[in-house]
């Protein structure tokens, strides 16, 4: 068996781009990119993340999020202590 299969597939060349420095700056090239994802999807017996399509209140809560007129209004935290002690009260 060779040691090494080959992979090709084609993506926009600006995600390219960003990703390949995104990794570069982590130490890691495209191809131990791609070999980590393969070793999550056999270790998860699936893909390593969920891929469902959302229902109606998700989606409903994403097309606000980006609404500048909803972001302008929601709240900003410096910390995670600070969300949750406004949570709290």
């Amino acid at each position: 068996m060779p040691r090494s299969a080959k992979i090709s597939s084609r993506i926009d060349p600006e995600l390219k781009a960003e990703g390949d420095a995104i990794l570069s700056a982590i130490g890691l090239s495209a191809s131990d990119a791609i070999t980590m994802f393969y070793r999550q999807i056999v270790m998860q017996k699936g893909l390593p993340f969920s891929a469902n399509i959302p229902n109606e209140e998700t989606l409903e809560a994403m097309r606000q999020a980006r609404d500048p007129a909803f972001r302008a209004g929601a709240k900003r935290f410096k910390s995670a202590t600070e969300a949750m002690t406004d949570l709290d009260s």
